[in-house]
């Protein structure tokens, strides 16, 4: 990503699909982390590119406040939305900046939380800063899907997802190479997370995985707003093309599933859990860290 810059383009119109199209996390999650927080209601919590609201929502209940920022305002305006139907209305807010304008007047909080969004920024100052942000005993969570694990279709009612045809189909509109906003990423996004959070003074980390595996149907409408939530595809990207690439989705999909549906797992979630020096044992990142672990 070196010669790749952040643009407000990156998200421009995703956030409408990430509810509908995205995979969700490993059903216990949350147990996981009220469990490795010692989560009690009275702390709060900082998402870092919150999106829609994703994790921060079914977390809120964990803290007295949760604050989630994030540079795209559709995404917050979806976080919103989600947190007033979930009864947190007077609990979360949301502010609209990139993760390198904290600290903002924030104020200190008890938990962090980078849900696949810390590749997306200044890692090394955001890590840092975030640090700062956080009290005594505060801690860091990165979360991710489990990349080593397969969501192969067998065994269940329908076909597989073609995955790899819908990224064909991208590139034919798109072009070889990767688009995230207005630049490219031809090695796409970065790795590496684990030296730059040590590097910011952080302890760790506890590594656990919260299993996945349950099955998933999913329609031709879900797999094609999976595909316009991914920066890569962000509908402003295909301009006056987006309807003819729609369509042409469609057709791949029903060519794949007569039935217009797909069978798919549920992908296990990966917790890495990061503290502030003088917070307590630290477990090694091989080490499964509880009886959720694995």
């Amino acid at each position: 990503m070196d010669d790749w810059e952040w643009d407000e383009t990156l998200f421009e119109g995703t956030a409408g699909y990430y509810a509908r199209g995205r995979l969700p996390y490993a059903p216990g999650l949350v147990a996981l982390l009220a469990e490795v927080l010692a989560a009690d209601g009275r702390g709060r919590l900082l998402d870092v590119g919150c999106g829609p609201g994703t994790v921060a929502v079914p977390l809120a209940g964990l803290f007295r406040e949760t604050v989630g920022v994030d540079p795209d305002a559709g995404m917050i305006a979806e976080a919103a939305s989600r947190a007033t139907a979930a009864g947190l209305a007077g609990r979360a807010r949301w502010v609209r900046m990139r993760a390198e304008e904290l600290p903002a007047g924030l104020g200190l909080f008890t938990v962090a939380v980078f849900a696949q969004s810390f590749h997306w920024m200044d890692r090394e100052r955001v890590a840092r800063t975030v640090r700062g942000m956080l009290g005594p005993g505060g801690a860091l969570v990165h979360l991710s899907d489990l990349k080593t694990q397969t969501r192969a279709a067998a065994g269940m009612p329908y076909p597989a997802v073609p995955y790899p045809d819908v990224e064909e189909l991208v590139k034919r509109y798109l072009g070889p190479v990767r688009r995230a906003g207005r630049g490219l990423l031809p090695r796409g996004t970065a790795g590496g997370e684990g030296a730059i959070l040590a590097g910011a003074g952080f302890l760790g980390p506890e590594r656990y995985v919260v299993p996945g595996g349950q099955e998933l149907r999913r329609t031709v409408d879900d797999v094609v707003a999976w595909t316009f939530s991914m920066s890569y595809a962000a509908p402003h990207l295909f301009g006056p093309r987006r309807e003819a690439f729609e369509a042409d989705l469609r057709r791949l999909l029903l060519r794949a599933s007569a039935a217009g549906l797909f069978s798919e797992r549920v992908p296990s979630t990966e917790v890495f859990v990061w503290r502030q020096p003088g917070s307590g044992p630290v477990r090694t990142a091989g080490e499964p860290g509880s009886r959720l672990g694995g």
